[in-house]
């Protein structure tokens, strides 16, 4: 065991919150070291292909933004954080630029160009950008490199089994480390991949989103709220084998495919919110209206033919290699779906700095709750670990320094 190491801010997890909790501390004076369960690159951020919402639509803005993410929580989100996530969103996206992220542009018309936006399920706008259908792979990355730039000091492979309150501020054991803190920003994610194993069920989810850093919060008297509630993503890949636990781009519906069932008829509104379509599918298949994949799983068909050659070139090509690689060209016949368990909506109660019910302890990303209700939308999870990762890193960084 190594000992004696010190920060102003230790960062627990290396996802998009994470990273951005790790860069904001940095930036506000911090010393900060970042422990990490496995490798930095290792994180369920960088698997989120969709995109990430902001409201720079003419028909657009942040209120409407808010009232969308109110209505598909079914009024349980925490309103407060909600306006906070939108009120915040255009600056993050300019944020992400300035460290490299290059989203997706379209020509306006000879006036140059603006962002290429998506209408995803649940919204009443179009309001998605996008890096092609790897927009989480863009922002981790450039946060990964801003953070590498800068004096931060990483515990790669070194996951959080300790946490006790000290007088002036935290211990923690990361792997065979030792680690003093003023304060402490926990960012490791949700435990949907734990879960999926133990239903014997698919699961979008890096092998490491198993929950131990919750369990840890939730020991030391952390508040938390919807920890019974995740979310299942209503696309997963049911077939080919090499292509189960995939989550198809819910893009796919932004650009006109639509869910069939066995007799190729539409039972629901492609583009409603995540759980209303989940729910849809999982209902025809036990009406005996699903299909099954040749290893017998149940599945429905997404008809991906109806999407404009262009518009999958753009946003979708990820998705294109992953199945024409497969030997199925999605573009040319329907594609076989079924949900697939995705996200924790709920988490550690924070406010709006991000700091839990305990003192110089914050959380942000999907180890937080309130900010998603008990149904997160699609392209608020990328928003939510950039605005409260940096509300959280400098917060952390002053309350440190105090």
């Amino acid at each position: 065991m190594t000992g004696g190491t010190s920060f102003d801010v230790l960062v627990i997890g290396s996802g998009a919150s994470g990273l951005a909790a790790a860069v904001s501390a940095e930036r506000a004076g911090a010393r900060v070291g970042l422990a990490t369960k496995g490798s930095i690159q290792a994180c369920n951020s960088a698997k989120a292909q969709g995109g990430i919402q902001a409201s720079f639509g003419d028909d657009d803005s942040p209120e409407q933004h808010a009232a969308d993410i109110f209505k598909s929580s079914h009024d349980s989100a925490d309103m407060r954080l909600v306006e906070a996530l939108t009120g915040d969103a255009r600056d993050a996206i300019h944020w992400l630029e300035e460290l490299g992220v290059e989203f997706t542009r379209e020509d306006t018309n000879g006036n140059g160009t603006a962002y290429r936006l998506a209408r995803c399920g649940g919204a009443s706008a179009k309001r998605l950008l996008q890096v092609g259908d790897r927009t989480g792979h863009a922002i981790t990355k450039s946060l990964r490199e801003a953070f590498q730039a800068g004096s931060g000091t990483l515990f790669a492979n070194s996951p959080l089994r300790a946490l006790e309150s000290r007088e002036h501020g935290w211990r923690a054991t990361c792997g065979e480390h030792e680690l003093d803190a003023g304060t402490v920003v926990l960012a490791a994610g949700g435990r949907c991949f734990r879960v999926a194993e133990e239903r014997g069920e698919l699961s979008t989810n890096h092998p490491n989103a198993t929950g131990e850093v919750t369990r840890i919060a939730l020991d030391l008297g952390a508040g938390a709220r919807d920890l019974d509630e995740l979310q299942y993503h209503p696309n997963g890949g049911a077939w080919p084998e090499t292509m189960q636990g995939y989550s198809i781009p819910e893009t796919t519906r932004a650009y006109g495919a639509v869910l069939l069932n066995a007799d190729g008829e539409e039972f629901t509104d492609s583009l409603g919110p995540r759980d209303v379509v989940s729910q849809a599918i999982f209902d025809e298949v036990e009406k005996g209206k699903g299909v099954e994949t040749e290893d017998g799983r149940p599945a429905v068909y997404l008809d991906t033919t109806r999407i404009a050659q262009e518009d999958a070139e753009i946003s979708l090509p990820y998705m294109l290699r992953r199945y024409r690689g497969a030997g199925i060209d999605p573009l040319e016949q329907p594609i076989l779906t079924y949900p697939v368990l995705h996200y924790q909506n709920g988490g550690l109660t924070i406010d709006l700095e991000a700091q839990t019910t305990l003192g110089g302890l914050y959380a942000c990303g999907e180890i937080a709750g309130g900010t998603h209700g008990r149904n997160r939308m699609m392209g608020n999870s990328l928003l939510e670990c950039v605005v409260f990762g940096r509300r959280a890193g400098r917060a952390a960084a002053e309350k440190a320094s105090a």
